[in-house]
């Protein structure tokens, strides 16, 4: 069994997080990620979408998600039309196989809505959807 029990662990301050793409409304800072840690099977963000917003409708090619709401409350639409609305809140768990057309709306008008995104690649292949082409 070929193991590193020398590997280092390594802690990324609230100040040292990585600016990611935005997408739509939707802002992400990564705490792991391959340009920060050199992350080669996982990655995970904190994503904030401000009240009435939403991210752009999109799927990741090369990856699995997974998103925990930390806070707030909205919809979690998918499909290619985005015609499935599926109604999420603080402390619901979303599953978002790869190349499933989703995007995160924040209902509210006066808070934001917290993500927690975890992904099975360190990096994602994100395109941008247009549900009117369908």
């Amino acid at each position: 069994m070929d193991t590193n029990l020398d590997a280092e662990c390594k802690v990324i301050r609230s100040g040292e997080l990585e600016v990611e793409v935005q997408s739509g409304a939707m802002t992400r800072l990564a705490g792991v990620s391959q340009a920060l840690v050199g992350a080669e099977g996982i990655h995970l963000a904190v994503a904030t979408i401000p009240p009435g917003c939403a991210s752009s409708p999109h799927y990741h090619v090369n990856c699995e998600s997974a998103i925990y709401v930390l806070k707030g409350k909205g919809r979690f639409l998918t499909g290619k039309r985005l015609d499935n609305s599926l109604a999420i809140a603080t402390g619901d768990f979303i599953y978002v196989p790869p190349n499933s057309v989703h995007q995160p709306v924040n209902d509210s008008l006066t808070e934001p809505m917290e993500l927690i995104v975890a992904r099975n690649a360190p990096v994602e292949i994100v395109v941008e959807h247009d549900p009117s082409s369908e």
